[in-house]
């Protein structure tokens, strides 16, 4: 079997990320160790145990990983988070001050809406029909 474990995603300060990534968004901080070199590897899974792929927080480091910082897609949605419960998480995350950048629709695949995380970075919140 073979299958996405993480994704990086470059950010600011690992321990702002991991607050917005856990208590905002729900997600489990799965890791957090000290590196040899001053970093530290963070890795935050959406908050079902075993999910399938978790992200790995990654400070930025010099002006060019620091430049895509909340643009690491080119504006576009880069990440799709998927929910059993769009309503209820879409009211938790709205109550948590996450900004959503349009109203819930309905689409033929599923109940979305897209929202920015704390740098910017644009995800679907996805409830798939059927």
């Amino acid at each position: 079997m073979r299958r996405i474990a993480l994704v990086t995603l470059v950010v600011d300060d690992y321990d702002e990320a991991i607050r917005f990534y856990t208590d905002a968004l729900g997600f489990r901080l799965t890791e957090d160790a000290p590196r040899p070199d001053g970093s530290r590897w963070v890795v935050v899974e959406p908050g079902t145990p075993g999910a399938a792929t978790g992200l790995l927080l990654a400070r930025a480091k010099g002006d060019a990983q620091a430049a895509r910082v909340g643009d690491q897609t080119g504006g576009r949605v880069g990440f799709f988070l998927h929910t059993d419960d769009f309503a209820r998480d879409h009211a938790r995350m709205t109550a948590a001050r996450v900004t959503f950048l349009e109203e819930p629709r309905h689409e033929p695949y599923g109940t979305v809406a897209v929202f920015q995380d704390l740098y910017g970075n644009r995800w679907d919140l996805l409830q798939p029909a059927g």
